[in-house]
């Protein structure tokens, strides 16, 4: 597994599902990923794992369009492709997973952000970057869904704010933000870094009257759950998807037929779809006050 970003705990979690199902089926299944997130080392690292010959690269991108060539060339070699938060891939690949339909994630973030700030006010927030695909469908889909039925809210900046999944970059830009936005109602995050900070320096400056709703891990954006700074998280299990990833890469080396239907274990894949070479689960967690501690990661 190639993953967007060393070090950061959404990812040292997909690393346990990875690694699980090298015990769990005998083989060699590790994860390795760029530190702070950049697209061309993660690049690089596919390359040396074309040049090592491994079965099968499963890949989490930064930044889809630039893996295009590098994932071309490993198919061509034979290689098994499964990408993840990549549906664009998915003529390139092998096949995409993905957790759940990702518009339906990004109506139900911003559906719940629109109704914490009571349906009216100025809003921004955070996506880790333009490129990633999965952030920008989540954006796009929630703002389409908030701005034809809520009038009265609106989105003041001209795109998302990008925090590189990074915390010391999401933390600075919240500061930004609450300087250039004096009125500002709500916060959205569609990384973790981005929906943790928010939710930190609200409490900082004991403010609840800014609403957060956004991507969350229980572990890192639990307290500010529970304490009321962030309304309401949601994410999946990054070991699920892993796991998953690496199952399906399984089944096309051993000359399994993937097809919709199928059960691939982990919670909320025990029935996929597939659409277009894309596999979708329906797995999507909502973390409340009531609910962030039930999950281990």
């Amino acid at each position: 597994m190639v993953a967007k970003h060393e070090g950061i705990s959404w990812f040292d979690d997909m690393r346990t599902g990875v690694e699980q199902f090298g015990k769990d089926y005998g083989v060699k299944a590790y994860q390795i990923a760029p530190e702070g997130g950049d697209p061309a080392k993660q690049v690089q690292m596919v390359e040396d794992l074309i040049a090592k010959g491994v079965d099968a690269i499963l890949v989490v991108p930064n930044d889809p369009t630039s893996m295009e060539p590098v994932l071309k060339k490993a198919k061509e070699k034979g290689i098994v492709v499964i990408s993840h938060e990549a549906q664009q891939l998915a003529p390139i690949v092998d096949y995409d997973v993905e957790a759940f339909h990702n518009e339906d994630f990004g109506v139900l973030m911003f559906e719940t952000l629109a109704k914490a700030m009571n349906y009216e006010g100025e809003f921004t927030g955070f996506v880790g970057a333009l490129t990633m695909q999965t952030h920008m469908q989540w954006f796009e889909a929630g703002l389409k869904d908030v701005q034809e039925k809520y009038p009265n809210m609106k989105f003041v900046s001209s795109q998302p704010y990008e925090d590189k999944n990074d915390e010391k970059i999401a933390y600075d830009k919240v500061q930004e933000i609450l300087k250039t936005y004096p009125n500002l109602k709500g916060l959205f995050g569609t990384s973790v870094s981005s929906t943790t900070m928010e939710g930190l320096v609200l409490k900082e400056k004991n403010n609840k009257n800014i609403k957060v709703v956004g991507l969350a891990l229980p572990s890192v954006t639990g307290p500010y759950i529970k304490e009321g700074w962030v309304v309401q998280g949601q994410c999946w299990r990054p070991a699920d998807a892993g796991y998953v990833a690496a199952l399906i890469a399984y089944k096309i080396l051993t000359g399994e037929k993937i097809e919709s239907g199928m059960n691939l274990v982990k919670p909320g894949y025990e029935n996929v779809s597939v659409e277009d070479k894309v596999i979708y689960g329906n797995a999507p967690l909502i973390l409340t006050p009531e609910t962030v501690d039930q999950y281990p990661f």
